[in-house]
């Protein structure tokens, strides 16, 4: 596994070493790589012991990690990181409002394109059409990715599938369950949803200045509000796996730089909507369509290059619907 040393901790860089292998690394060789003291590496390790992570020192063979906590530290998602851009420039809050606010003003202030905002706590999350998020501490993930693209505004949109493709192939990735998404950008597993992204944009008429992209995932926790139970639901009480976020948090970003580069090439998702669609809880099935101007209802089977769903309708003709303030349901609830 390749690592970025640039810019990183004294505690990231021993981290990543210590991760990357499966040997013993000696105090010595660990002195030697980084350039520091017997004992400013010995403060590192007790610090790490300190946080809950298990390490065996034995005498003539050095120091190796045994167990890892789940926890967010800068330290543990910087030492996991695998990408060239997303997450590279990373902050990490104990307890923040939005992880959205806090990526809007670091774009304000000169932040680079891929800048990664995670926060253990959010005190004031927003879902779609601003409605509020619940966010208990220790056991899910709320990030935020501030990118600065060079395309029209007008494509902007078309990332919030793009990062829940990314988000779905990660989440498959590191759990037991089975994920789907619901078209345009909810995670669901076993019908209830996991997983919300919402995807805020500061731009001219043809210039975006950034966008931010909010993604909260469900993971570790143990009890749903009552008022949210029949519709959501979380990575734990579906599979009993209790995971590690800063993992989660890992693969998401590589995805989202892979399928994010794929979707630059062509300013569209042609290149994606097939594994797109592999994922979508809606395809082959009936919806139906909520929109201001009429409902009505269809089969759905994907969506197009642009991330429009295609529904068609009893006479056979087939709808192209634009996500906006249009809601798809299942005919007999949320999915």
């Amino acid at each position: 596994m390749a690592i970025n040393k640039m810019g990183m901790s004294m505690k990231t860089k021993i981290l990543s070493l210590l991760r990357n292998t499966t040997e013993y690394i000696s105090g010595q060789e660990l002195c030697e790589k980084l350039g520091v003291s017997r004992t400013a590496i010995w403060k590192v390790i007790n610090q790490l012991k300190e946080e809950g992570y298990v390490i065996e020192a034995i005498q003539n063979k050095g120091y190796k990690i045994q167990e890892y906590p789940d926890i967010l530290t800068k330290s543990e998602i910087a030492s996991r990181l695998n990408t060239e851009w997303a997450g590279r420039e990373l902050y990490y809050y104990a307890e923040i409002d939005s992880t959205n606010i806090e990526a809007k003003k670091k774009a304000e202030e000169g932040a680079s394109h891929g800048t990664l905002i995670v926060a253990d706590k959010q005190t004031a999350g927003r879902g779609r059409r601003g409605r509020s998020w619940e966010a208990p501490a220790g056991s899910n993930i709320y990030m935020t990715i501030m990118l600065k693209p060079d395309f029209e505004p007008n494509k902007a949109s078309m990332l919030t599938i793009v990062m829940a493709l990314a988000a779905a192939k990660a989440i498959q990735e590191v759990s037991t369950r089975t994920c789907a998404i619901k078209w345009p950008n909810d995670i669901v597993v076993n019908g209830r949803k996991i997983c919300g992204i919402l995807t805020e944009m500061s731009a001219e008429l043809d210039y975006i200045q950034h966008v931010v992209i909010g993604i909260g995932i469900n993971v570790n926790q143990k009890i749903i509000p009552e008022e949210l139970a029949s519709n959501a639901t979380s990575l734990y009480l579906e599979g009993g796996e209790k995971l590690i976020r800063a993992h989660l948090i890992e693969r998401s970003m590589y995805y989202f730089e892979h399928y994010y580069d794929i979707f630059v090439k062509t300013k569209d998702l042609s290149g994606l909507a097939e594994e797109y669609d592999s994922f979508l809880i809606n395809r082959g099935k009936a919806v139906r369509v909520l929109d201001p101007k009429g409902e009505f209802e269809g089969i759905a089977s994907g969506i197009n290059e642009l991330g429009e769903l295609r529904v068609t309708k009893d006479d056979g003709t087939e709808v192209l619907v634009y996500a906006g303030e249009v809601s798809v349901r299942g005919l007999y609830g949320y999915v």
